[in-house]
């Protein structure tokens, strides 16, 4: 074995004994600071005050979107389930998403909230869910309007739209979770406000498969995940959805177990370090980035099942 082969052993043990160890650390993924405890104390103030709510889920990880905490909040009050960033999700799957939860009772609907217009959906579907409690205003002769708020984890897609809803740019958009941090109270027209509300995670994730399902998609900060074995993770993940996924992006070959496909990718991609390491973060950025942009496809990372308790 020459000098290139001995050290090319030593950092592939490296990065396996690293991605075994982050395994281990991926399993206590969590991400609550202290803005969310603030916001799920607004909400329970706020949540008194409203009429109803819009629950925006991401189209990626529609179950995974599902804050146990909200339910505590909206309880017996009408909600609009709005699946959002379907331009980034499988048609099929999110369709059969719409289908499971329509099948619960449950109001939904789909969109990319990125489109112009396309709140319209959300308005018009509102007014239905509204409608009886509308009507009792306009018999009465009160001249006012009902209050929603809305909720989602962070980076949902809460405040584009709003955004589009209102017409103009109200709420604070950004591509990362955290942007919206207080409440804003913002008018549609004279039948309907609006209550943003910022994107708020459970206390603790019990099921780490959500909790990896949450950080691919972006709703977790990523200065405290172990980016290395998320993008591990995700390789994996992606392996059992579809193997041609990465093979397509990345042109790697079929068959490689999901570390030498990481590692195919440095080399392909050029991340290599001084002494010919690989550049594993670097490729983990360009990873887990190029899923997030939907630049490996329309990907949705979980079906609906029967077993699910929660909605």
């Amino acid at each position: 074995m020459d000098m290139y082969q001995k050290r090319e052993a030593r950092q592939k043990k490296k990065m396996e004994t690293s991605t075994d160890d982050k395994s281990a650390q991926g399993k206590n993924i969590n991400w609550f600071p202290g803005h969310m405890t603030k916001a799920l104390r607004m909400i329970d103030d706020q949540a008194k005050l409203v009429d109803g709510f819009i629950y925006v889920l991401d189209g990626r990880a529609p179950y995974s979107s599902l804050n146990p905490e909200f339910f505590k909040r909206i309880k017996d009050k009408p909600f609009l389930y709005v699946i959002n960033k379907c331009d980034m999700a499988n048609d099929v799957i999110t369709n059969k998403w719409k289908a499971y939860f329509q099948e619960k009772g449950v109001r939904v609907i789909t969109l990319d909230s990125t489109k112009s217009n396309s709140s319209r959906a959300v308005y018009v579907e509102v007014l239905k869910m509204m409608s009886e409690k509308l009507e009792r205003f306009k018999l009465k002769g009160v001249n006012k309007s009902v209050r929603l708020m809305i909720l989602g984890i962070p980076n949902c897609g809460k405040s584009t739209l709003i955004n589009n809803f209102v017409g103009k740019k109200r709420a604070v958009t950004g591509d990362r979770p955290g942007v919206t941090r207080g409440k804003q109270w913002l008018t549609v027209d004279d039948k309907i406000e609006l209550l943003d509300t910022p994107g708020t995670l459970y206390p603790s994730f019990n099921n780490q498969a959500i909790a990896k399902n949450v950080a691919f998609i972006g709703s977790i900060n990523d200065s405290i995940l172990d980016i290395e074995g998320l993008a591990l993770d995700l390789i994996k993940k992606l392996q059992e959805i579809n193997p041609a996924i990465i093979g397509d992006r990345y042109n790697t070959e079929r068959g490689l177990e999901p570390l030498e496909i990481y590692e195919a990718i440095c080399k392909k991609r050029g991340f290599i370090l001084r002494g010919n390491e690989m550049d594993y973060t670097r490729a983990a950025k360009a990873i887990i980035d190029d899923y997030r942009k939907g630049k490996l496809g329309k990907i949705t990372l979980e079906m609906p099942d029967t077993n699910y308790v929660r909605l």
